[in-house]
């Protein structure tokens, strides 16, 4: 068993609170003891599951590996799930039965040298709002289920890349994971502020080359950098020009990525699902006429009234800052936890996690015949957005990356940012 050191997420708390949405979201994936321990359960129409439901769905086959997940219900619910929004496994056997599927989330474990960092999904609604217990306080349960998860040879991970090509020893990586960390940590800033000063300095890390700019050098070359980037920052948003028509063409169909309901439940394979997608993908990329509502929290609003201002409530800078330090500290947006994508590139995704979340945030709200956003339209957003962050496999393509390399290269995401905080 590997000997590794835990980092919490010291800022964050969290306690399940039986919400169930996690249990309607995710497809839980099962190995083959624990398929053999459900099916020894015996479970009947008796414990509320109906003679005709399956348990379980077969995957891959034929020339690939068969594996198996948990099946849903007709609404989308797992198999398991009662009336109740409880599971019906912890109910009747206790919470160590379920499979480690359950028992992990919200919580990911990622490699970082000598020890193991610590990130929560978002997609869970007590995460956004940072209910529960503090994180420290379950450091023993968080090391138990850590045990079960992480691989043996987790401290002989490579850092991640900082640029293609481009790699130093994890004590020099941590030195840039901190110099983020710490342009967030700064409450006396907004938080847009925060984000623009980060983006201006990772794009001189982007441009860098550090070779022999190491140890005490790279210090020094991260202090100059993050200063220089803060006495560069706008006054205001409004100082910072709109986004280029590309820009918005190509945000438009990240957004949208990012607001889909992409489970197994709620996908369709079928010729009319993949022409529906079809069509909703060539209506963002026009922009023009009405947003097609793609999952029920949607109404088809135009997409005009998506760029007019909205504001951003106050109460938001907590989430994001919290949002951002998490994931910063828990290495959740590079390296093997996000495609393995370079720190840089990898970052620039994080950045356009804010925009995207605004605009889901003002889709909801103009859903409900309003024009300006509150704290939980700003919440419910981000669970939708980060479902897929770090997690769905079309974030993870060819296409996907070229559209942020596209978006940075232009330099549309801190106009993105600026322009959806308005």
């Amino acid at each position: 068993m590997a000997n590794f050191g835990l980092q919490l997420p010291t800022i964050q708390n969290w306690s399940c609170q039986s919400c169930s949405g996690c249990c309607k979201q995710h497809g839980i994936f099962i190995t083959p003891e624990e398929k053999q321990r459900i099916e020894d359960q015996n479970w009947t129409e008796a414990d509320g599951i109906p003679a005709d439901q399956p348990v379980f769905v077969k995957m891959g086959g034929g020339l690939r590996k068969t594996w198996w997940r948990l099946a849903h219900q007709p609404d989308g619910a797992c198999v398991f799930l009662d009336k109740k929004g409880l599971c019906r496994i912890h109910g009747k056997f206790g919470e160590p039965a379920k499979p480690l599927a359950c028992r992990i989330y919200p919580y990911a474990f990622h490699p970082a040298g000598k020890k193991v960092t610590v990130s929560l999904r978002f997609s869970c609604p007590t995460v956004v709002a940072n209910g529960g217990r503090s994180i420290l306080e379950q450091s023993k349960d968080v090391r138990s289920i850590a045990r079960q998860v992480v691989p043996d040879n987790v401290t002989k991970a490579k850092p991640p890349e900082i640029t293609p090509g481009q790699r130093v020893e994890w004590t020099d990586f941590h030195r840039f994971v901190d110099a983020l960390d710490e342009t967030f940590d700064q409450d006396d800033m907004p938080f847009l502020s925060r984000l623009l000063q980060a983006g201006m300095w990772i794009g001189l890390v982007e441009q860098s080359k550090f070779d022999s700019v190491l140890g005490d050098r790279l210090k020094e070359f991260l202090d100059i950098i993050v200063d220089a980037a803060q006495a560069e920052i706008p006054d205001s948003p409004e100082q910072i020009p709109e986004p280029s028509r590309v820009g918005r063409m190509q945000f438009r169909l990240l957004a949208g990525q990012y607001a889909r309901k992409d489970t197994y439940a709620s996908a369709d394979g079928t010729l009319a699902g993949r022409m529906r997608l079809l069509r909703t993908a060539l209506r963002l990329t026009k922009g023009q006429g009405s947003l097609p509502p793609i999952q029920d929290c949607f109404r088809e609003v135009p997409f005009d009234r998506l760029e007019q201002p909205f504001g951003v409530p106050k109460e938001a800078d907590e989430i994001f800052t919290r949002y951002f330090r998490v994931k910063i500290q828990g290495l959740a947006f590079c390296g093997p936890a996000f495609y393995r994508v370079p720190l840089v590139e990898g970052f620039y995704s994080l950045m356009l996690v804010y925009p995207a979340v605004l605009w889901i945030a003002r889709w909801l709200a103009a859903s409900n015949d309003r024009s300006s956003l509150t704290v939980d339209d700003v919440a419910q957003a981000m669970t939708i957005a980060d479902h897929h962050h770090g997690y769905s496999p079309a974030f993870g393509t060819w296409g996907f990356r070229r559209r942020v390399r596209t978006l940075a290269q232009l330099g549309d995401i801190a106009r993105l940012a600026a322009w959806y905080s308005r």
